[in-house]
């Protein structure tokens, strides 16, 4: 009769040892040999006709050593599920004592395993807290949001000669001698560029040329830094080379365009927000506010969620089998480990693994789950955003169509559920959390955003 014994050896860290009898394992190894016995395929015999002797001779020790281990996972998995042990992966097995598995001497056998158990843990929402921060929406972001869209709804025109920062200048550089000759096997690259682009003095320049004029420039002379970065990036120049920035170019103006930013009349509202009733320049400015509102909430709503993560992380005390799981990072994980490789990534898994611990109790204490109906709107949503579909019916077959083919796709279906339980996980805390709210400006906003990564 198979037996598993449990014993303590450190923080959340027990040895498991599955003891066999031969009567565990020698019923199923001599069933395992006739069902081989009748599959083989062995030249000069018939299939099924192969006596029992050569078979054990060629395939015995293999399905011999098979049938015990697979006996020995079978004991343990049960034991794991009638105990009702909470383990980290799996369990790993100790250096067993090096006596060979020998089908023609079976024994008893006995092999110890190293488990890891989860932490109990009590998580207080209660005294969940944080500050939401109500970003203040600046007058000049709503100029500069309606010129951008202004510009995006304006009309391409060739103007004559330029005259205009905001002119678009379409440009050929052909790199020459300080003479501006040009040189044999140089560089030659047509860009795009707005006339703002160029420092002051290369801007005076350049106004009252036409089409087809040319101005000889020395790269480190005609831009200040961080253009300067980019236009030599954009030459296939390394930017870290010195002289490189000091090559003199001809530069040739081979069009001039000018966006004439679109009038705010009621033609140009009904374009940007089509379906709204927006008739005035107030109602229209309104409504970009309340635009640029919606996504600063959002981002203090977000920064809040970051705030709850890190309480949680901070304020639940946790335990970890620290040992067990240095060595499963060495052993078990994925990529092998070297014993100071995995002794560097312990703090930061330890803490990937309590956030994954934190998380699976409040879901299941709560029971978060995900419809299907749910993943199936965020694939629709998601369509419709590449697509640029404002607004997005019931009466597009074609997306539901592509949809359900999304739905398909285990891994889409798995990751999604994943960030929608997550979604539903944080606005559970966020509704949980006591907040004060605080007005800001966007700038003291932004030095408070940290950067982590998760959820």
């Amino acid at each position: 009769m198979a037996t598993v014994t449990r014993e303590n050896i450190g923080n959340l860290n027990d040895k498991l040892t599955v003891s066999l009898g031969k009567e565990d394992y020698m019923p199923s190894f001599e069933k395992s040999l006739k069902k081989y016995a009748k599959n083989a395929n062995i030249p000069g015999f018939r299939k099924g006709m192969v006596p029992a002797s050569l078979v054990k001779k060629m395939y015995g020790q293999s399905v011999f050593t098979e049938e015990v281990l697979r006996t020995v996972e079978k004991e343990l998995n049960q034991y794991v599920t009638k105990e009702n042990l909470d383990i980290f992966a799996q369990p790993l097995p100790f250096e067993n004592d090096s006596r060979q598995l020998d089908m023609n001497a079976p024994e008893d056998y006995a092999f110890a395993f190293e488990v890891g158990l989860k932490p109990e843990l009590s998580i207080d929402l209660n005294s969940l807290s944080g500050t939401l921060y109500k970003i203040q929406v600046e007058n000049d972001v709503v100029e500069d949001e309606i010129n951008r869209v202004r510009t995006r709804f304006g009309k391409m025109t060739e103007p004559e000669n330029v005259s205009n920062e905001e002119d678009v200048l379409n440009v050929r550089f052909t790199e020459t001698d300080m003479a501006g000759n040009a040189i044999e096997n140089g560089i030659t690259k047509d860009n795009s560029l707005l006339l703002k682009y160029f420092n002051a003095q290369t801007q005076e320049q350049l106004k009252g040329k036409k089409k087809d004029d040319t101005l000889l420039i020395q790269i480190n002379k005609a831009f200040e830094e961080k253009e300067r970065e980019w236009i030599l990036e954009d030459l296939g120049l390394d930017k870290s080379v010195v002289e490189n920035a000091e090559k003199f170019f001809n530069l040739t103006i081979t069009k001039i365009g000018f966006v004439e930013k679109a009038e705010l009349n009621e033609e140009f509202f009904k374009s940007v927000y089509p379906g709204g009733d927006i008739t005035t320049e107030e109602a229209f400015r309104n409504k970009v506010r309340e635009e640029i509102q919606t996504y600063y909430d959002k981002q203090s709503s977000n920064q809040l969620q970051d705030q709850l993560y890190h309480y949680l992380i901070d304020n639940t005390k946790m335990d970890f089998p620290e040992n067990f799981l240095k060595r499963w990072l060495e052993q078990g994980s994925e990529k092998p480990k070297t014993p100071e490789e995995a002794e560097k990534e312990l703090p930061s898994f330890l803490n990937q693994l309590k956030w994954t611990l934190i998380s699976s109790k409040l879901i299941n204490d709560n029971q978060i789950t995900v419809e299907t109906d749910e993943i199936k709107n965020f694939a629709r949503n998601q369509i419709a955003g590449y697509m640029q579909q404002q607004n997005v019916g019931d009466d597009m077959p074609w997306l539901d169509e592509y949809a359900n083919r999304m739905l398909q796709d285990k891994k889409f279906v798995e990751e999604t559920y994943m960030r929608l339980q997550t979604e539903k996980l944080f606005n559970l805390l966020e509704s949980r959390a006591a907040k004060k709210e605080e007005s800001i400006s966007l700038k003291e906003f932004e030095g408070k955003v940290h950067h982590h990564h998760h959820h």
